[in-house]
């Protein structure tokens, strides 16, 4: 049971929760799963899973809808073409300029659980 974007101390203001099923997740396709009020695009690489902020920050659509590059860990915006890195964040190509939030994951017994702020700490 390996973290994808651990964080290096243990936080309290962080909790986990449960996303899926591993099983419930294509290789190298983004599914889009709601937690509360938060939505997530998670992708399936590689034996790692990784989750981001759904929504595009240059337009808000939807990123579960478009592709991801596995060998790049990117993920890009189906309507105007901006790249993320799914590891950091980052935007990389324009128009997007803003970052994404990224969680960290876990997998253990065949779930696959996110890391979270709790409520009253985002």
């Amino acid at each position: 049971m390996a973290l994808v974007n651990q964080q290096s101390e243990p936080n309290p203001a962080i909790e986990r929760r449960r996303l899926c099923a591993l099983n419930d997740l294509s290789a190298d396709m983004p599914k889009r799963i709601i937690i509360d009020d938060l939505k997530l695009s998670v992708s399936s690489i590689n034996g790692a899973v990784y989750a981001v902020n759904d929504m595009c920050t240059h337009a808000n659509y939807s990123l579960s809808e478009g592709p991801v590059n596995p060998e790049e860990l990117t993920i890009e915006c189906w309507k105007h073409g901006a790249e993320f890195c799914l590891v950091s964040g980052k935007a990389l190509t324009l128009p997007a300029t803003r970052p994404l939030n990224t969680f960290a994951t876990e997998i253990e017994s065949g779930e696959v659980f996110v890391y979270l702020p709790k409520k009253g700490q985002q």
